[in-house]
């Protein structure tokens, strides 16, 4: 086994957990059965979580110039802007990325491609997981290309092969949810308008539904989002021309070519687990949900870099085969919670019944504004889009609380005196952050243990982003809190190590 893991799936999933693995120096074998890269651009928004993963990688800043930061998310009833949340009121505490990305998904995949050719990383296109049995100490596989078979064995098989998975479907997991009756249209148009070039986000509702537009391209291009008529559903090879009249006086611009138009479905699914012995599933193969708040691209790349890490850990030697368990618990917990959210947006935005129509037109447009006026309010819906509020506090990976933080959240970005405390994330390892004063034993033991140890001097903007002042965080390589101890315990810290086996770490 020279490759020790085999990704199905070359999707931004299966390209991110590819490029985390190459970063952790693990080799591996990644085959799509497509010819290349998307050519639509399917999803658009990247959210700030995934920007920070990024900056690990050291790629953020030429993934922000390929797209186009949204100035604002604005709430329109009919054509008369009810509610508008400005990135620029966020505090700039929240994160170093506090606002989201246009990035067409063609675009992204291309890029993340070029990263792994950068890196000498081949992918195989035009090949396809055929079949799969895994025989307890290894995962045989049978690929197919130009219908040629080749047996090939891995330690570990990772599925992100799409909402038709081969590798939930061959591990026999069901896939519980449903699909919504709306038909919906996608397109990416033109349009001269000066609204249509703005930078922001607009959500137009009525009565008889929602229509979405935003930037998709830095050429000018414009993503429309909306239902398709009642009366249009049915018909035969439907076009932009057909549902055009009622997307232009629903968002009030006037559309002057189509570079894309397709229409879908939309479906809620989650798998049964999201892992079976040495198998695992990632991206639309384990969740697909409404695209409510742009979270399906988002949360596939985040279960990739959840168990890239672990996957990587494991292989080394370098920490316990158990730490494999809480991929499932964690990313799990969150899809469910995700689907459940989202479902319940989205019933309202596009829900004929009374109560739906009643929120969608009249309580949303009222609502919103009185919301959004209070910046707690614009704090917390930010942290619920951009997935920065994501926390494992149930996982068993997560211990302990200090301060606001508990074992299991965010790293919280801070300033700090050289710069700010994210910098020191870009090395992938587990460390321990110290905001204030190290004590002795905790410094040398981390140093005996090699375990990297940042002493951050104490800044008043630490306290408003919820750290305490001489705690101790014990950091994971993806940037969440495994310990937060007020006390600097070294005896907790050393009880982690080794539960997990993480000594070797280091």
């Amino acid at each position: 086994m020279n490759s020790k893991i085999l990704i199905a799936g070359a999707g931004p999933t299966g390209l991110v957990l590819a490029l985390q693995l190459a970063h952790f120096g693990i080799p591996f074998r990644i085959v799509e059965k497509h010819s290349g890269p998307g050519e639509a651009s399917r999803a658009l928004v990247v959210h700030s979580r995934i920007l920070e993963f990024y900056r690990q990688l050291g790629i953020t800043d030429e993934v922000v110039d390929l797209g186009i930061p949204l100035d604002s998310v604005q709430l329109h009833e009919g054509l008369k802007e009810k509610a508008q949340l400005k990135f620029s009121d966020l505090k700039k505490d929240i994160s170093p990325y506090p606002f989201a990305l246009c990035l067409a998904q063609d675009v992204h995949e291309r890029y993340l491609v070029k990263k792994l050719d950068e890196m000498g990383i081949t992918i195989e296109w035009n090949t396809e997981l055929y079949s799969f049995s895994d025989e307890g100490g290894s995962v045989k596989t049978v690929l197919i290309k130009n219908e040629v078979k080749e047996e090939a064995e891995f330690a570990y098989l990772c599925g992100c092969d799409g909402a038709h998975s081969i590798v939930r479907k061959g591990l026999g997991l069901g896939f519980s949810g449903g699909t919504y009756e709306e038909l919906f249209y996608v397109a990416d148009v033109e349009s001269s308008d000066v609204k249509a070039q703005e930078h922001a986000l607009k959500v137009h509702l009525s009565n008889n539904g929602l229509c979405i537009f935003m930037p998709v391209r830095t050429t000018g291009m414009v993503r429309l989002i909306g239902i398709v008529p009642p009366e249009l559903k049915d018909r035969e090879s439907l076009q932009f021309q057909d549902v055009q009249p009622v997307a232009e006086k629903q968002i009030g611009i006037q559309v002057t070519g189509v570079n894309w138009f397709s229409t879908y479905r939309v479906h809620h699914r989650v798998s049964d687990h999201f892992r079976k012995g040495r198998c695992f599933i990632a991206g639309d193969a384990g969740h697909i949900h409404s695209p409510a708040g742009g979270q399906g691209m988002n949360t596939g790349i985040s279960d990739a870099i959840n168990l890239a890490w672990k996957l990587a850990a494991v292989l080394q030697e370098k920490a316990d085969p158990s730490i494999l368990d809480t991929y499932e618990t964690e990313r799990i917990a969150f899809a469910r919670t995700l689907i459940s959210t989202t479902d319940r947006a989205f019933q309202v935005m596009v829900g004929k019944n009374f109560p739906n129509r009643l929120a969608r037109t009249v309580l949303i447009p009222y609502a919103a504004p009185l919301l959004f006026g209070f910046s707690m309010t614009r704090r917390i819906f930010f942290g619920m889009v951009s997935q920065l509020g994501i926390e494992y506090q149930d996982s068993a990976l997560s211990k302990g609380k200090a301060g606001k933080v508990h074992g299991g959240d965010r790293l919280p970005w801070c300033r700090t005196i050289q710069g700010n405390n994210f910098d020191a994330l870009r090395s992938l390892d587990w460390q321990v952050h110290v905001y204030g004063e190290a004590k002795p034993d905790y410094k040398r033991f981390c140093e005996s243990a090699g375990l990297p140890l940042h002493i951050f001097p104490w800044k008043a903007s630490m306290d408003e982003a919820d750290l305490k002042r001489n705690a101790a965080y014990l950091v994971r390589p993806d940037g969440y809190v495994a310990i937060a101890d007020g006390a600097q315990d070294l005896m907790v810290l050393q009880q982690y190590l080794k539960e997990f086996n993480l000594s070797s770490l280091f």
